[in-house]
């Protein structure tokens, strides 16, 4: 374990609660993964200068050398691969999460669908980065692939697409900053605030603090249950060899 992660567990505090009640966002009148569902509008995302550097005081949870961050989902050692300074999810591996835990949470991760591309839809570089391993913003190639809208790249999974598509050709490195407040409970699991999210892909802000129905979920949308102030972030194995590098975050104060 790096000496910097075990800095960071017992460095990292627990959140006060905040006290306010707030309604959570009403669902679309869309269904779940409708194909029905308007696309967002695509738009050639503006040049970034890659890698972007993480800032003083960040914590580096990948900075292309080894997975010393990172566990299986089952807690044994990850078995993702590293190659070329990045990681690569492993067919069949299961996904990956940090051995830390975080609550309010401003994260950058960039990543790369496969090249060439793969399948279609759903079934071409799909992948998914959570936040507290329940709160989903899709990975997937969805240059000049259809999908529904609210499964396609940089799409809070299930829930909302993003505003544009501005998702780069197969093989091409992207970004994803995610600023994550974590949902509310009281002493009785009741939620006091829905999480939120606001989130830029490629720089284009494509999610602005928009308050989550709930946890993320195929086919079914599931309502909020009251779990831990601090949770994992986790990286999704979903078939296919998407790449991931300059992982590293920042936590947030209430």
């Amino acid at each position: 374990m790096p000496s910097s992660l075990r800095r960071a567990r017992a460095a990292l505090a627990v959140l006060p609660l905040l006290a306010a009640p707030l309604a959570a966002q009403q669902p679309s009148p869309w269904p779940q993964h409708s194909m029905e569902r308007p696309k967002p509008p695509v738009e050639v995302a503006p040049a970034q200068r890659l890698p972007v550097p993480a800032p003083a005081g960040a914590l580096v949870l990948f900075d292309g050398r080894d997975l010393g961050w990172w566990e299986s989902d089952d807690g044994a050692p990850a078995k993702w691969r590293v190659v070329d300074g990045a990681m690569e999810a492993v067919a069949g591996a299961g996904g990956i999460r940090t051995k830390v835990g975080f609550g309010d949470v401003r994260l950058h991760i960039e990543w790369a669908s496969p090249n060439p591309p793969h399948g279609e839809g759903q079934d071409r570089g799909n992948s998914g980065v959570f936040l507290m391993g329940t709160y989903e913003v899709q990975v997937l190639d969805s240059y000049r692939n259809d999908t529904y809208a609210d499964g396609q790249a940089a799409a809070i999974y299930g829930q909302f697409p993003p505003r544009v598509n501005v998702t780069r050709p197969p093989g091409e490195w992207q970004t994803y900053d995610i600023e994550f407040r974590r949902p509310r409970f009281d002493s009785t699991g009741v939620l006091l605030r829905p999480a939120r999210m606001t989130v830029r892909h490629n720089g284009v802000l494509v999610h602005d603090d928009v308050a989550l129905l709930g946890p993320t979920s195929h086919r079914v949308r599931a309502p909020y249950a009251a779990h831990a102030d601090a949770l994992p972030i986790a990286l999704q194995d979903h078939g296919h060899p998407v790449r991931f590098r300059n992982v590293w975050v920042q936590p947030l104060a209430p």
